[in-house]
C-alpha cells in the first residue's frame, strides 16, 4: 500500500459484501479515521468531494482512514435500509478497522446522512474524535453528540438548513461552525473545510 493512495478491499458486512477503501499517511499512524458518506438514494457514495476532503484532512493527521459503500452502492451487496441497516454497515467497517490497527485512538465523521450514522455509531462506540458536516438533522434522529464533536455547517445549506442544525445543537449549548455563503456540498469552501479539521486538532493539544 503505497502512502496516501487508497486501496479498495472488500469485507464482510451484515447483508453481505461492502466495498471499503483504505487510505495510509506517510508518518507513523496516531490514530484510526472512518468515515461515513451522504445518502445512498440521492447519489451518495465514499467517493463524495466532502467525504474525500475529510479523509485527506485526516491523512495529514496521520491516521489510517477507512471508508465504505454502504449496502447497495458501488460493489457492496444489499439494498438501502432506511438508515437501519447502514448503521450496521458502518459498526461493522470500524470493527473490521479496528481488528487490522489495534489499540488506535479511534476518529468518526460522516457528512449528511453519513452525519446521522457516525452521531448514532458514536454514542455506542464513544470515539476520541467526531467529526459531523451538514448532519441530516431535520431528516433523521441525529442523537447528542458530545460537547468536543466538530460540526461544520454551511450557512446557504438548502437541504439541510441552518435553522435546524441550530435547533438541534441549541437544548445542548453545542457550537457550530458556521461557513458563511457555504451550500451543503461546500462548493468552493472544500479546503477551508479541511482547514477546520486540521485547527480542531491542533486546538486540543
Amino acid at each position: 500500500m503505497k502512502p496516501g493512495v487508497a486501496d479498495r478491499v472488500l469485507i464482510d458486512g451484515p447483508a453481505g459484501r461492502l466495498e471499503a477503501a483504505v487510505a495510509r499517511p506517510s508518518q507513523p499512524l496516531r490514530g484510526l479515521a472512518v468515515i461515513a458518506h451522504p445518502h445512498p438514494l440521492f447519489g451518495g457514495t465514499m467517493d463524495n468531494k466532502v467525504v474525500q476532503t475529510l479523509a485527506r484532512a485526516f491523512l495529514a493527521l496521520d491516521h489510517v482512514v477507512w471508508r465504505v459503500n454502504f449496502r447497495g452502492v458501488g460493489a457492496s451487496d444489499g439494498a438501502y435500509d432506511e438508515g437501519r441497516g447502514e448503521i450496521d454497515d458502518f459498526i461493522a467497517l470500524i470493527e473490521y478497522a479496528r481488528a487490522q490497527t489495534p489499540a488506535l485512538p479511534l476518529a468518526i465523521a460522516g457528512f449528511s446522512f453519513g452525519g446521522y450514522v457516525a452521531a448514532q455509531c458514536a454514542a455506542a462506540l464513544q470515539p476520541q474524535r467526531l467529526v459531523l458536516v451538514a448532519p441530516a438533522v431535520g431528516r433523521f434522529a441525529v442523537p447528542a453528540v458530545p460537547a468536543h464533536t466538530l460540526v461544520v455547517h454551511g450557512e446557504e445549506d438548502d437541504v439541510v438548513p441552518l435553522r435546524e442544525v441550530l435547533d438541534w445543537a441549541r437544548p445542548a449549548k453545542l457550537p457550530i461552525v458556521v461557513v458563511p455563503g457555504a451550500g451543503h456540498f461546500f462548493h468552493g469552501d472544500l479546503m477551508l473545510l479541511q482547514q477546520l479539521v486540521l485547527n480542531a486538532r491542533v486546538a486540543r493539544e
